[in-house]
Formats: C-alpha cells, structure tokens, sequence
C-alpha cells in the first residue's frame, strides 16, 4: 500500500514541478509521506488514503512559498488570497500551479462528502494558511529586530499552520459515517491537541534547520526539553479525553489520533526530516 500511494505522489510532483524544488523536495518526500499516511491508517486501501496522501502534500508546496519563496508580506497575502479563493469554489488562475493543485483536491474530495465535511475542509484550509502566513510574519519581525515578537504559548496556539488536522479532515471525509459525521467538533479538538504536539516533535528534532532557514521554533522561543515534555504530555492528556467521550462507532477515527502520535514520536524521535538539506 506505502509504495501505491508514494507513486500516486511522485505523480502529482511531476504534474507540478514548479511546486516542488529538488532540494529541499526530492523524491524521498512522496516516501516518507506515504509511510506517515499508510502507517496511520493501515486499515485503509490506498485509493481511500489518496486525498489525505495528496493534501499533506500540498502543504509542503504552499509552506515553502510562504516561507521561502515571497519576500514581502503582500506577497504572502497574495498567497493567501490566491488560496481562500480556491477554498470558496473559485477557480485557478492561468499558471498558478498552486492553486490549480489545490482546485484539484478540492474537486476531488468535496462533492461526494456531506455539506457538514465541505464546510470543516473551507475552515481548517482557511485557519492553516492564516496561520502560515501569521508566523511568517513574526518571523520577518523577529529578522527585522532580533526579538522575539511572540510568546512561546502563542506560537504553540498557531499551530494550525502545521496542517495536520487539514489533512485529518480529509481523511475522515472519505468514509464517515453517521456517528463520525456527528462528533467531527470532538475529533477537530482532538486533532488539534495532536497537531500541537507534532508541531512540539518536529520543532525539537528540526532546531538546526530551522536555524539556518530562518525559520521560528519553540525551542528560539525558550522552551526546553522539559518543558516539551510536560506540554507533549499534557496535550497527550486532554486528547485522550475528548477521545473517550467518543461512542464506539468512532474507535477507528480515535486510533487514527493515536497512531498519528506514535508515528511521529518515532520518527522525529529519529531526528528523520520530511525536508531534504538545500
């Protein structure tokens, strides 16, 4: 299944290539990306995991526009327009690769999912590339000053910009019953307390990279290893809460979470990186 969905990627790379420099995006991202997704959820075909498979891709294309490539901030809001207009069923502009290949998720999930699913994809799509372009923002400040413009708390609360409950959105959209459809605020706030804490993981496996890219991370901001781990932990704690209140039809959806977790533990743990040295 890993190496079906690492073709279906290395596909859309090549549908898009001017999304995806070679480096820091070489092959081995469709690799890794596909073992993330398929590791997930191996219950799964790779034909269900293609919309999560290909989401978390575009992310990366769009991360590394707003962070590396606009070097203004009406640049980064271009981006961001350019973006919400796709999210409200606008088409593609002639040449814009990145919008085109979020015009393309987009019809290819939306119209067979309940209005309750297109409405929470417009939302998490919306609040992850606000984010994005939040942090690029302090991090032109922080460039500019020197100082830190935000707290270590506040960075952590933007980690919508990661995109990984996106990406969960688009996962469970593709087969969700009734009793899932019916909790998605519960599994959205769950999703979120994960996607804190894979934005703690990468932050502390990533320092050197982000250091030399210019990039922020929790640990410039004064968080050390102790204080991840109580964070990581704490998170951990109030996901597994909201993850009990779930009824039973949703235990696939709550070990999805999990394994997310696991997943990610190990392999930052690792100090493995989604992105290739420039």
């Amino acid at each position: 299944m890993t190496d079906d969905v690492a073709a279906d990627l290395r596909r859309c790379m090549a549908a898009y290539p001017d999304l995806f420099p070679d480096p820091p995006m070489g092959p081995g991202l469709a690799v890794k990306l596909a073992k993330a997704v398929a590791w997930g959820a191996p219950w799964r075909t790779a034909e269900e995991l293609r919309a999560p498979a290909r989401t978390s891709l575009w992310i990366f294309a769009v991360d590394w526009l707003i962070d590396h490539e606009a070097s203004t901030a009406e640049e980064v809001r271009a981006i961001e327009r350019r973006c919400l207009h796709i999210a409200d069923g606008g088409d593609p502009a002639d040449g814009d690769a990145l919008a085109a290949f979020l015009a393309a998720l987009r019809d290819d999930l939306l119209p067979g999912v309940a209005e309750t699913w297109r409405a929470a994809w417009r939302d998490e799509l919306r609040r992850m590339i606000l984010a994005m372009g939040r942090e690029q923002d302090w991090t032109a400040a922080l460039a500019a000053s020197g100082t830190p413009p935000v707290t270590l708390e506040r960075y952590l609360d933007n980690a919508e910009n990661f995109g990984s409950t996106w990406v969960n959105v688009a996962h469970w959209a593709t087969d969700a019953g009734p009793a899932v459809t019916g909790n998605l605020g519960t599994l959205r706030a769950a999703s979120d307390c994960v996607q804190k804490i894979l934005r703690l993981f990468n932050d502390r496996a990533t320092l050197g990279r982000d250091e030399t890219w210019g990039d922020l991370n929790a640990q410039l901001l004064g968080a050390d290893e102790t204080w991840i781990k109580e964070k990581v932990a704490d998170l951990t704690a109030a996901c597994d809460g909201l993850l009990a209140a779930l009824p039973p039809e949703c235990a696939q959806e709550a070990e999805y979470l999990r394994r997310q977790i696991a997943f990610s533990s190990a392999f930052y743990g690792a100090d493995h990186d989604y992105w290739d040295r420039l």
